[in-house]
């Protein structure tokens, strides 16, 4: 009797796609490309990058990898590729609501999701961009910017967090918390 395995399941966030005429990659190529990968029950959400999916792999920076090797393989461009454990997604969903009670109704939260896990140094850093009208709360491998009502005007974005924690990608916080619905 053959005996069933359980693959891991992944999130992957594909940073810096679908935001100019030549970084085009639609969802269902997307899909095509995880699957040549090694990916399994592959499914997408929103096209922004977001991909959930099983894989043999075990390690992050393996399916990072893979996943990397795969969309420039497909596209013919890097693809810098974030990959959490679907209680990671779960865990910074979490923090996403809870950082959401008693915001402004006007607000915006981001999440920029982090490839790596900051140093203390560097999230005390990060923390420190804080002023009266933005803030950034770094929780494990998430960057959480509250800010203003307008996203375009604010001081503290994904690039700065970048230069501050390293590759990282963003979406809106209630994208965060939708995936984690759908898929945790």
């Amino acid at each position: 009797m053959r005996q069933h395995v359980l693959m891991p399941t992944y999130v992957a966030f594909l940073r810096a796609i679908n935001l100019g005429a030549r970084r085009k990659f639609p969802k269902a190529d997307i899909k095509t490309a995880v699957e040549a990968a090694g990916g399994t029950d592959v499914e997408t959400y929103i096209n922004t990058g977001n991909v959930r999916f099983d894989s043999t792999l075990r390690s992050r920076a393996r399916v990072e990898a893979a996943l990397e090797r795969a969309f420039l393989d497909d596209r013919g461009f890097e693809v810098p590729t974030i990959v959490l454990t679907l209680s990671e997604l779960a865990q910074v969903a979490g923090d996403a609501e809870e950082l959401a009670a008693g915001r402004p109704d006007d607000g915006r939260h981001y999440v920029s999701v982090l490839k790596e896990a900051p140093a203390q140094a560097t999230v005390r850093e990060a923390e420190g961009l804080s002023t009266e009208a933005e803030r950034v709360v770094v929780r494990s491998r998430a960057a959480h910017l509250l800010l203003g009502a307008n996203y375009h005007e604010a001081a503290i974005d994904n690039a700065v967090i970048e230069k501050v924690l390293g590759v990282a990608t963003n979406r809106r916080d209630t994208v965060i918390i939708a995936m984690a619905k759908k898929w945790c």
